[in-house]
């Protein structure tokens, strides 16, 4: 669910370090702010994101080097009762940010965990800094950036006891959530709040670390998500869940083939449905669409259930669209012919050319992914209110605040300081509520109405209206020796890019897309050649939870499955020796592009490690007790994948019954560096299992005459706990602190998929190629 800007994807390469608008503006500020309200007597707002915050846990380089300066402030103060609130800043759908992160300030700062409060941040980058939460990089950003803030409100803590009981700072100890003098003195931080905000923020000079061992939260697996309570117990506020008083609900009646304009509408209709208050025309998004709203027509009400009655009512007719021939099944004709005439290379190591030519044998494969919808539990909903001054105050479930309330401003031609967005939790994500189309309705709405609207978008728009992850086809040949050496290795990728979504016309895959299991395969062949053929878009294509790794990792793994049987090897032996001796890759010498994309970091920090591949593949088989007799029926199967500079290796075990495909049993083995919070790594991996088995057995979007078939989960079914596994073990790899915690929210998807499929052939014989393969063989 990788998020970038129009202008990021615009530019493409990755830059070179900036300094961004945010850094220039924190740079301006005093580095001492008060928190006001709520009657906090202590606050801080530390600028974590700059150079020095990053030197005690080596990325490569500073953070100004790397052009991560634009990471966030966050906010800390201590009433006098000795509450600690914390101001989050990412955005919470399940993956934990709201609690890790939090974790990390509690944890420097000696906090007690029970006494601490999260407080969630409006959508306010100058302030915030970056907010965008995506790309599993909300920890691996921020982990030493929140221990600089802990640290600080630690020493700051300790400086005002000092003065207090006249003695050195050096004498002053912490507790949990105490300070502790030489002489037997002691003071709850509450009481210390005060006299703490008067002192200076220390320099990054100035600040000291916990060590590894002295951590009380950090690498325990001992705090569980902060919001588990309320979600448990329905008291948690998402999207829907907010009641403003007034409040309209409002459902749209959107086009169905992409740039389809209303040519006419029953107005009159819908107004006759008791309680219907309005029928409001909306403009369409002409291409690129961005995150702007699709148009259409919307019906505001008194209740829900009025609006929809009265959408029902519409009979809403579509002017043609240039997107209305578009056919699932003839594009993929039209891909598959595309993939056997590439049109751009993108990494090109050796002579894959005369590899070829002087093989002993080739050996060629090609697998298909459909397009696949979000189908986030929560459906899109956004409320906004257009206040008595003239301002728009909105509350949405986005993973993206500030973008949504920049694209909110634009399209309703307002200052961006006239626009406020609160965040509430999300009922899940996945890249779908980066991109706040939901919300820009919601706020046009309002506006028009000057009333305060809901907009609910119903599980059908959701899924025909979605931004699509990308169909694609994966080819996949290989040029083997005398010996079955494997000494050539040609991969094309074709499918539509999500380049088209902010530029017009774009037709090739860029490098970001190319760096997602494509140019980076890390295998140890002389000659390789990853390249690409054009596909045009028809639909909105968007990121999806792990983005293209999905059908990467099921085209290689399945392929490398697949040479294994034409080899007559075991499955996990032929990927181990394909992945090769440990190594460092240098991305130079093995013919990656000069812009190669290593997930937004420095490689130099982050490099690809076979041997951190090789383990974790390792792991998984030995924990699943690869090798072992099963049943008649029942397999394994394996798959592993880096994505998100992680490692992860999956396991599978099925059964087959009658005809039917059950997982009773999913291994995940993940390298993620420093495991900062193990809870939420394995809930993350479980998460992963239910997204993976889905994208594996049920999910696909297709399309006729320009519109998506699908609209529930009667026919766009997920996986249910019927054939869910008995269990999901996640076995992490143990590394220490100064080994740079990587993703986690992502990576655990791309193996599923294969995994399963490669345990279906080895309990059945028969070869899936085709992602979703379906739940019977």
């Amino acid at each position: 669910m990788l998020t970038y800007l129009p202008e990021d994807l615009v530019e493409a390469p990755r830059r070179a370090a900036t300094t961004t608008a945010s850094a220039i503006a924190l740079a301006k500020a005093d580095r001492r702010s008060v928190l006001l309200g709520g009657g906090a007597l202590f606050a801080l707002g530390a600028f974590a994101g700059r150079a020095e915050a990053f030197e005690p846990y080596p990325t490569g380089g500073s953070a100004m080097e790397h052009g991560l300066v634009s990471d966030p402030l966050l906010f800390v103060s201590i009433d006098a009762d000795g509450t600690v609130t914390i101001t989050a800043h990412r955005s919470e759908m399940g993956q934990g940010a709201r609690t890790s992160l939090p974790m990390i300030i509690a944890d420097e700062m000696d906090a007690d965990w029970a006494r601490v409060k999260i407080v969630q941040a409006p959508g306010d980058e100058p302030t915030y800094g970056n907010q965008n939460t995506d790309g599993s990089r909300s920890l691996r950003h921020h982990i030493q950036p929140m221990r600089e803030m802990g640290a600080s409100v630690r020493l700051m803590l300790r400086r005002a006891a000092a003065k207090a009981w006249g003695v050195d700072v050096a004498e002053v100890s912490l507790g949990l959530h105490t300070l502790e003098g030489p002489a037997g003195q002691s003071a709850d931080f509450g009481e210390m709040a005060e006299a703490a905000m008067a002192e200076p923020v220390p320099s990054r000079d100035e600040l000291a670390f916990k060590d590894e061992a002295e951590f009380r939260y950090l690498g325990k697996g001992e705090v569980s998500i902060a919001d588990l309570r309320d979600i448990t117990t329905g008291k948690a506020i998402y999207g829907a869940d907010v009641q403003v008083e007034g409040m309209r609900t409002a459902v749209i009646q959107r086009p169905p083939v992409l740039g389809a304009a209303v040519k006419s509408f029953d107005r009159e209709a819908a107004m006759a449905v008791p309680g219907v208050e309005a029928v409001i025309e909306l403009a369409g998004t002409a291409e690129p669409v961005l995150f702007n709203p699709l148009g259409g027509v919307a019906v505001v009400a008194t209740n829900t259930w009025a609006a929809e009655q009265g959408r029902a009512a519409l009979a809403v007719e579509w002017e043609d669209s240039p997107h209305a021939a578009y056919d699932s099944e003839a594009f993929r004709k039209s891909m598959e012919a595309a993939s056997q005439n590439p049109d751009t290379v993108f990494r090109d190591q050796g002579d894959v050319q005369a590899a070829f030519g002087d093989a002993a044998r080739t050996f060629e494969r090609r697998y298909y992914q459909a397009h696949m919808a979000h189908a986030t539990m929560e459906p899109p909903a956004a409320v906004a209110r257009l206040t008595d001054d003239g301002k728009m105050e909105v509350w949405a479930p986005v993973q993206s605040p500030y973008k949504a309330r920049t694209d909110i401003a634009a399209d309703l031609g307002m200052d961006v300081a006239d626009v406020t967005v609160h965040v509430t939790l999300l009922g899940g994500g996945f890249g779908r509520k980066s991109k706040a189309d939901f919300a820009t309705e919601a706020a046009r709405l309002a506006k028009a109405t000057g009333s305060p609207v809901r907009v609910q978008w119903t599980r059908e728009d959701d899924i025909r209206n979605a931004f699509f992850h990308t169909v694609s086809v994966e080819k996949i040949a290989v040029a083997l020796d005398a010996g079955n050496k494997v000494t050539g290795w040609h991969h094309t990728s074709v499918a539509p890019t999500i380049l088209s979504t902010f530029v017009p016309g774009a037709e090739n895959q860029f490098n970001i897309e190319q760096g997602m299991g494509h140019v980076d395969t890390p295998f140890d062949v002389p000659n390789f050649r990853a390249d690409n053929a054009k596909a045009a878009s028809h639909t909105r294509i968007g990121w999806w939870r792990a983005v293209s790794n999905i059908p990467r990792a099921w085209a290689v793994q399945t392929f490398v499955a697949e040479l294994a049987e034409e080899l007559g090897r075991d499955q996990k032996d032929m990927l181990l020796e394909l992945i090769g001796p440990a190594r460092t890759v240098d991305p130079a010498a093995e013919g990656y592009p000069d812009d190669f994309w290593d997930y937004g970091e420095p490689y130099d920090a982050f490099p690809i490690e076979t041997g951190r591949l090789s383990t974790v593949v390792e792991m998984a088989a030995a924990e699943a007790g690869w090798g072992k007799a099963l049943p008649e029926g029942e397999a394994l199967g394996i798959a592993a994948h880096r994505s998100f500079v992680s490692y992860v290796a999956t396991v599978a075990r099925v059964k087959i019954v009658d005809g039917l495909v059950r997982v009773p049993e999913l291994h995940f083995a993940i390298d993620c560096g420093y495991a900062a919070n193990p809870e939420r790594i394995r809930s993350q991996m479980e998460g992963a299992a239910v997204m993976g088995m889905t994208a594996a057995l049920h999910s696909a979007v297709t399309f006729e005459n320009g519109a998506a078939v699908q609209s529930n989960y009667t026919d766009y079914e997920m996986v249910r706990s019927d054939n869910f596994p008995e269990k999901v073990h996640v076995h992490i790899v143990d590394h220490p602190f100064s080994v740079h915690a990587t993703g986690v929210g992502e990576p655990g998807v791309p193996p599923v998929p294969p995994a399963i499929g490669n345990a279906i052939f080895n309990a059945t014989g028969k070869r899936l190629r085709d992602l979703p393969f379906g739940a019977y063989v």
